[in-house]
């Protein structure tokens, strides 16, 4: 799990790709970006940040319920396909190894349009105490 979480780091972080012989670590950038896959410039919150990082597994077929995000998401498909629809009509698809700076402050939903599970590492940065997912009232 620590190299997971290390991995994460190093890849928030933009480290250009290097190689250390001595050590056998090599770090590949997958992505940089400074606006969301929406084209919407990336700001953090202000004050105390906490930082969450969680896996999604979401079943072949399966969507997520209409949500909105008060600030960008980032995920890493780990495995399978992830699709996100926005409420303009956009549909963004991503596979397995690609990187998502999702929309926020947009109406959208998540889903599965593959055969496999998919899993994604998620990481949000919140206020401290915080979350960012709101859920669309039915």
């Amino acid at each position: 799990m620590v190299h997971v979480v290390y991995l994460a780091l190093v890849l928030l972080a933009g480290l250009q790709p290097q190689s250390d012989q001595d050590t056998g670590v090599t770090v590949q950038e997958v992505s940089r970006a400074r606006a969301t896959a929406a084209g919407q410039p990336i700001e953090l919150p202000r004050g105390g940040l906490e930082v969450i990082a969680s896996i999604y597994t979401i079943a072949p077929g399966a969507a997520l319920p209409v949500h909105k995000h008060r600030y960008p998401r980032y995920a890493f498909v780990l495995s399978g396909t992830a699709q996100v629809t926005a409420e303009d009509g956009r549909v963004f698809t991503y596979a397995a190894g690609e990187f998502i700076v999702e929309m926020f402050d947009a109406w959208h939903r998540g889903s599965n349009p593959g055969d496999v599970p998919a899993r994604l590492l998620v990481i949000d940065q919140v206020e401290a105490g915080g979350a960012n997912v709101e859920m669309r009232n039915p």
